[in-house]
């Protein structure tokens, strides 16, 4: 048994912290809101910008995972001074540092990712996950402290839910008939990573000296388009399929100048208007680690969404 510490609470900090617990550890959740502590795992509401109070949270701690991420129209301001803590920390207390990452990183491709592609991000958000890995991979370098990144694509999966392409912004529209809205052509193939694939990556990370220094690709099933995705959960859930449509570009751009949000849907939008495909061998080849099955991913999403439905309903 020992103590790991994850930073965040969303779709993968939380299907993590179920895993670890599952495995026998004791886990220490950070996150500016806290919550209700078990007693194997316990909630600490803190500022993961300050140094000294995410050091403190993590000492005694064999892995410390960033599950963290940012309102997406806040990343400049907010991930430096947050990535910096976890930096102090992992050196204070020399606790593995595991990252979860993601493909921002190498901007625009015309081929299927590997991990040694050049880092050429050419948007902000992507070139602030890139400064994140260097400062992070020089420390490492420098033998101060131990690290790693998870990269994964679009998640899918059950707790996926704000801003998920696959999760609200589908599952209750085709649960309830409705026709499902992308906002680019939907006739692409793209790469979906299940949350349940990126937490047992990340655990995997932590735990196994050959991952430190590089960064690895979630294990990831084969892509499909978004089309194709939205008839597999229509199929999952035992439902007519639905219509797909594309948000117009120039309506895109329209509808950004008055939402940040879909302002800033903008600066990735490339990932939809051309092939993005992942290639997760690397992980596969090291440590056995195989994507869930697509079908599996999809019929748990949906399961997830009518549970969740059931509970408001009851």
């Amino acid at each position: 048994m020992s103590l790991h510490v994850v930073l965040g609470k969303g779709p993968v900090g939380s299907t993590l912290t179920d895993r670890l617990v599952a495995d026998g550890h004791d886990v220490r959740v950070l996150s500016r809101s806290g919550g209700t502590s078990t007693d194997r795992v316990q909630h600490v509401a803190l500022d993961a910008g300050d140094a000294a109070a995410l050091t403190a949270a993590t000492r005694g701690a064999d892995v410390l995972y960033n599950c963290a991420n940012p309102p997406y129209t806040r990343w400049v301001e907010q991930w430096p001074p947050v990535a910096d803590a976890l930096l102090a920390a992992a050196e204070a207390t020399g606790a593995v540092l595991v990252v979860m990452g993601n493909l921002y990183v190498y901007g625009p491709v015309d081929r299927p990712m590997t991990e040694d592609l050049p880092l050429a991000a050419p948007g902000t958000k992507g070139r602030v996950r890139v400064a994140m890995w260097e400062r992070a991979l020089a420390r490492h370098r420098a033998g101060v402290l131990r690290m790693t990144e998870a990269r994964a694509s679009d998640f899918v999966g059950p707790r996926v839910v704000a801003n998920g392409y696959l999760g609200e912004r589908a599952v209750p529209r085709l649960l309830a008939g409705k026709a499902v809205q992308h906002i680019a052509p939907p006739d692409q193939p793209h790469s979906w990573s299940a949350v349940a694939d990126v937490a047992r990556t990340l655990q995997v990370l932590g735990a196994d000296e050959r991952a430190w220094g590089r960064a690895w690709h979630v294990p990831t099933a084969p892509p499909v388009t978004y089309r194709q995705a939205v008839e597999g959960l229509c199929r999952a859930a035992g439902v007519p399929p639905v219509r797909v449509t594309q948000l117009p570009h120039l309506a895109l751009r329209a509808a950004g100048l008055f939402s940040p949000m879909l302002r800033e849907l903008e600066e990735t939008r490339y990932q939809f208007t051309r092939p993005y495909v992942l290639d997760s061998s690397a992980v596969t080849q090291t440590f056995g680690l195989e994507a869930t099955p697509w079908e599996r991913t999809l019929a748990d999403t949906v399961a997830w969404w009518r549970s969740r439905d059931a509970v408001r309903s009851g």
